[in-house]
C-alpha cells in the first residue's frame, strides 16, 4: 500500500465489507483539525484506497484554502452502477452508510461524487439516521435543525455550484493577465454537471464557449457554440449530436486555438504527451487532478497560467458548507463568489511574487492554516492535561 503517513495525516484508513450483498468500500479521513472530514463518495468498479487517500489529502487543502470548518476526507465504493439495478445500487449505498455510522457525521460528512447524486445522498442519510451525515441532498429534504414543514433548504447539484466557482476563478485569472473575459474563447473538456454549468455562467459573463466534449468526441465552432442547442444535443446522448460545428476526437480539444482551456472531467488528461500542444493562455482545473503536478510546472514554464483544482473547483465544497449551515441558494452563490474570487487572486499574486507555481502557492497557504490550527489544538490539549 503506497500511503505514507506524515504530520498532517491520514487519521483513519478504513476498508468496509458487507457479506450479505458484497458491498466493499473505503473511507479515508485525512485531517480533522479544522473540523469533521468533508469529501464526496465516488462509485467505480476500480476505485482503490490509494486513490481515495490522494483525494482526501486534496480535500484537506481545499477546505483549508476555502476557510471552511471542515477537514479533509474522501470515500469510495467498489461498484459498477451501470451493471446493476437501481434497487441494488440503493442497497449497496445504504450498506456503506451503515458501515460508516461510527464516523458519520461526527468525523466524516459525505457528499455526491462520481456516479452518485442527490438521490443517493438521500439514501445515505436515511440509512445513517442523521441529516448532517451528508450534503447534496434533494431540496425537499430539509435538515431537522433548520427546516420547517414544506420549506426547501437542501442545495442539490442542479444549482451548479461547482461550475459557478469555476467561472469566478476564470474571471479572476483573465483579469490577472490583462485579458477581458467578454469575448474570450473557451474550450471545456467534459459537459457534465461541472462543465455544463461552467459554460452557462461563463456565457453570462460574455465569454465565448467554442468547444466542448464528452466521451464520444469534441464539437468545435470558432464562432461559438449555441448553448440551448448544445443542451439539446446532450439530451440526445452526446454533445457530438450538435449539428453545426466541426466534430473532432475527444483528445483534440486540448490542442485548439483558444484563450482558456477548462478540463472538467477526468484526471490526467494533459500529460507529457500533449502539454506542448496546448495553445491556451489560461488553464482552469475544474476536474480533480486533470494535470500531473510536474506537468503544471512545465506549463508554467511555457507562460501558461494554471489555476489548480484545489482553488478552481472548490465551489462544490463551499456549497456543501452553505447547505450544512442552512443557507439558501442566493446566500450560497454569494459565499462562493467571495471565497473563490479572493483565493484565486491571492494564489496567483503569491505565485508571481515568489516565483513559484500557483499550486505550490495554494498548498503553502493551506498548510500554514492547518499547522496553525494543529498548534492551537496541541496547546489546548496540554492545558487540559
Amino acid at each position: 500500500m503506497n500511503i505514507k503517513k506524515d504530520k498532517f495525516g491520514p487519521e483513519y484508513l478504513l476498508e468496509v465489507y458487507d457479506s450479505k450483498n458484497g458491498m466493499r468500500g473505503f473511507l479515508v479521513i485525512d485531517n480533522t483539525t479544522l473540523g469533521p472530514g468533508k469529501g464526496g463518495i465516488r462509485m467505480t468498479p476500480d476505485i482503490t484506497l490509494e486513490e481515495i487517500f490522494t483525494l482526501a489529502r486534496t480535500m484537506t487543502w481545499k477546505n483549508a484554502l476555502a476557510e471552511l470548518p471542515f477537514g479533509g476526507a474522501k470515500a469510495g465504493i467498489v461498484f459498477d452502477p451501470k451493471s446493476y439495478s437501481e434497487e441494488e445500487k440503493k442497497e449497496i449505498v445504504q450498506a456503506f452508510s451503515r458501515a460508516l455510522k461510527p464516523f458519520a457525521p461526527k468525523q466524516y460528512i459525505a457528499a455526491p461524487d462520481m456516479n452518485l447524486g442527490e438521490r443517493e445522498m438521500q439514501w445515505f442519510v436515511e440509512a445513517n439516521g442523521n441529516w448532517h451525515a451528508a450534503t447534496g441532498k434533494p431540496a425537499n429534504l430539509c435538515m431537522k435543525i433548520f427546516g420547517k414543514p414544506g420549506e426547501k433548504c437542501g442545495i442539490p447539484h442542479e444549482f451548479g455550484s461547482t461550475g459557478s466557482g469555476v467561472a469566478e476563478a476564470t474571471k479572476v485569472a483573465t483579469n490577472h493577465i490583462g485579458m477581458d473575459i467578454a469575448g474570450a474563447r473557451i474550450a471545456i473538456e467534459g459537459f457534465g454537471n461541472v462543465g455544463e454549468f461552467a459554460a452557462k455562467y461563463l456565457r453570462e459573463m460574455g465569454a465565448k464557449v467554442v468547444a466542448t466534449s464528452d466521451i464520444k468526441g469534441t464539437i468545435y465552432d470558432a464562432d461559438g457554440l449555441d448553448f440551448p442547442k448544445l443542451l439539446e444535443a446532450k439530451r440526445k446522448g452526446s454533445v457530438t449530436q450538435y449539428k453545426e460545428g466541426k466534430k473532432l476526437l475527444h483528445e483534440e480539444i486540448f490542442e485548439l486555438p483558444v484563450d482558456i482551456l477548462i478540463p472538467a472531467a477526468i484526471p490526467n488528461v494533459i500529460t507529457n504527451d500533449n502539454y506542448k500542444k496546448v495553445e491556451a493562455k489560461i488553464i482552469i482545473e475544474a476536474a480533480n487532478i486533470p494535470i500531473p503536478h510536474d506537468i503544471e510546472k512545465k506549463l508554467q514554464e511555457r507562460g501558461i497560467v494554471v489555476v489548480p483544482d484545489i482553488i478552481a473547483n472548490a465551489g462544490g465544497v463551499i456549497s456543501s458548507y452553505a447547505e450544512y449551515r442552512g443557507y439558501n441558494p442566493k446566500d450560497m452563490f454569494r459565499v462562493i463568489k467571495r471565497k473563490i474570487s479572493r483565493n484565486t487572486k491571492m494564489i496567483l499574486e503569491n505565485a508571481e511574487r515568489y516565483g513559484i507555481n500557483p499550486r505550490k502557492a495554494a498548498i503553502d497557504i493551506a498548510q500554514e492554516r492547518v499547522q496553525k490550527a494543529m498548534a492551537v489544538h496541541r496547546n489546548n490539549q496540554k492545558k487540559i492535561i
